[in-house]
């Protein structure tokens, strides 16, 4: 060590312990298993999830300080849990919704249009209802995905709700700070929403995962809640979308 280098201490990593974490979509998959790490690493939970009898399981396995049973697609409802919400909490998970892939032959332009708004609803609604609600250096995180950056039938929809997410992203950072706002973005995650979208076709694509991708194994909702928690813990990040798909996007298709 040269006798002019600067010597600093490493610091403490920060953690999730005493912290609180509103998990909207938390009676399954990504949500759920996001809350488990919470939970495991000393952090207090508030869990919302669509479903009542789902909700309580999840509660019973994970002993939240309280749960609310609603669709988050419901702005109004979104707004009134919000505004109750007793705060300052430390950090808001959307997971709530699901992809909408829609083939222009044989598209209802009602319900393409419903599918859109009511992602960017929910990710505005929440946006706008913490802005009191969630403390200094605390973070939204949303969660979109990256399949819909390649064109392909079916993906008009999907792919323009990839697209506007990051960028939504980005200007609440700005325009909420200093609470963080950050986007997770995976490719296929194995969970329930994937199983019911694949049915029988869920193995074969399993198969093709462990074949195909770089890690050689199937991304799953461990791996995703794991860069949540990293990124509630790390107050340098806002504003940024994090891709986890295990090099999905590096494989041609």
């Amino acid at each position: 060590m040269t006798a002019d280098r600067e010597v600093r201490a490493t610091p403490r990593p920060p953690d999730i312990a005493d912290q609180t974490v509103v998990v909207i979509g938390a009676s399954a998959g990504i949500g759920r298993e996001t809350a488990r790490q919470v939970r495991a690493g000393g952090g207090r939970l508030v869990l919302v999830g669509r479903n009542p009898d789902r909700l309580e399981e999840a509660a019973r396995e994970l002993q939240p300080v309280a749960t609310a049973a609603f669709d988050a697609s419901d702005t109004g409802r979104l707004a009134e849990f919000l505004e109750n919400l007793s705060g300052p909490v430390d950090h808001i998970l959307l997971t709530a919704g699901s992809p909408a892939y829609m083939p222009l032959d044989g598209m209802d332009l009602t319900e393409a249009s419903r599918a859109f708004a009511q992602r960017l609803s929910m990710t505005l609604g929440v946006a706008l209802g913490s802005r009191d609600k969630v403390r200094a250096g605390g973070t939204l995180i949303f969660i979109g995905g990256t399949g819909g950056r390649r064109p392909g039938p079916g993906m008009a929809i999907v792919g323009a709700m990839t697209a506007a997410l990051p960028a939504l992203t980005a200007n609440l950072a700005l325009e909420l700070a200093p609470i963080r706002a950050n986007l997770i973005a995976p490719g296929f995650v194995d969970t329930p929403l994937s199983a019911s979208l694949l049915g029988d076709r869920l193995e074969a694509r399993r198969e093709e995962l462990r074949r195909t991708l770089p890690i050689r194994r199937v991304v799953g909702p461990e791996d995703v809640a794991a860069l949540a928690v990293h990124i509630m813990v790390n107050e340098a990040l806002t504003g940024a979308t994090f891709d986890v798909d295990g090099g999905q996007q590096l494989v041609a298709r």
